[in-house]
């Protein structure tokens, strides 16, 4: 029996009680297919063995219970803006973007690591993906770094603001409060619960200046590591991607979430998972100018026909 799964851009929120109400009928689960995921280039079918975890929180900071002229207050009265970078610097090292709490990091499994070097030595480079504007460079120093900072390390994004004007609309206000909203990349064994409670024990400690601070957890989701892949999978992935890509499979881990892969490895553990997809180089997921890559949809589309037919023979 299989069940097919197609609303993940939505949450997937109806897929946990399908998975329930079918447990009986599906038995022991031996294989998951996921098609949400991505590749470092068009070569070969990749496969995916880790995603990141998730925390989105809007962190905001109150100094007046107004605005007030800038003229007559500034100096005395504290900024928002000035409080709320002394609690970024709490998280997060301003010069490289390391995150500062202990929770958020990991020790990366051994696996992973040989991954990302043998992905760095056949070319794959994730700062070439990236679009720099002007002479913008990145702090990873190397491809293999690189890999590991957008795959097994945690990173802080700041992804919306309030309680600013555009500076068209700006005046001599000292404005009365700031919010930030943050987006955290865990790694993919970190604890998210943890991290939150940490997150939340840095941020609110003594605030500076006693202003009012507040820490809202919008949603959190963790990430997730694959199991060690069966030799008849690992087989039918390099014999699939020879035959319609022309290289042997790949493995690495991706920097985004894909929610619902942590419920299911959890749920089935003794599963093989084949998580893969079309999101490769400039396809820019979730932007304006999003694409597919048609030719590696239907080369990858003819792998995971083949996974189907070796697993349904596999005895």
């Amino acid at each position: 029996m299989a069940i097919i799964e197609a609303g993940e851009e939505s949450g997937s929120p109806d897929l946990p009680v399908h998975l329930e109400q079918l447990s009986d009928r599906l038995g022991e689960v031996s294989l998951v297919v996921c098609l949400d995921s991505g590749a470092p280039d068009y070569d070969a079918l990749w496969l995916t063995t880790s995603l990141r975890g998730l925390v989105s929180a809007r962190l905001r900071v109150d100094v007046l219970e107004r605005g007030q002229h800038s003229g007559l207050v500034g100096g005395a009265a504290p900024s928002s803006v000035r409080i709320i970078r002394q609690l970024l610097d709490r998280i997060e090292d301003s010069v490289d973007g390391g995150i500062l709490l202990d929770s958020f990091n990991v020790d990366i499994p051994v696996e992973r690591l040989d991954e990302a070097r043998n992905a760095a030595a056949i070319g794959v480079d994730p700062r070439r993906d990236i679009a720099f504007a002007g002479s913008t460079v990145s702090d990873s120093p190397d491809a293999v770094e690189a890999i590991l900072d957008t795959c097994w390390r945690p990173s802080m994004s700041t992804v919306s603001a309030a309680g600013l004007p555009t500076p068209a609309d700006g005046g001599n206000v000292q404005r009365p409060y700031t919010t930030l909203g943050l987006s955290f990349r865990l790694p993919p064994t970190c604890d998210p619960e943890a991290a939150i409670a940490e997150l939340r024990e840095v941020i609110e400690a003594d605030p500076p200046s006693d202003a009012t601070i507040t820490l809202e957890i919008d949603e959190w989701a963790p990430g997730w590591n694959a199991t060690p892949v069966e030799p008849w999978l690992q087989a039918v992935l390099d014999e699939s991607s020879r035959a319609f890509f022309g290289r042997a499979s790949g493995a690495l881990g991706l920097g985004g979430s894909i929610p619902f892969m942590a419920m299911l490895g959890e749920r089935f553990p003794a599963a093989q998972f084949v998580i893969t997809g079309v999101l490769g180089p400039e396809s820019n997921a979730h932007g304006p100018n999003e694409f597919l890559h048609l030719p590696t949809a239907r080369k990858v589309s003819a792998c995971v026909a083949a996974v189907l037919d070796a697993h349904a023979n596999r005895g």
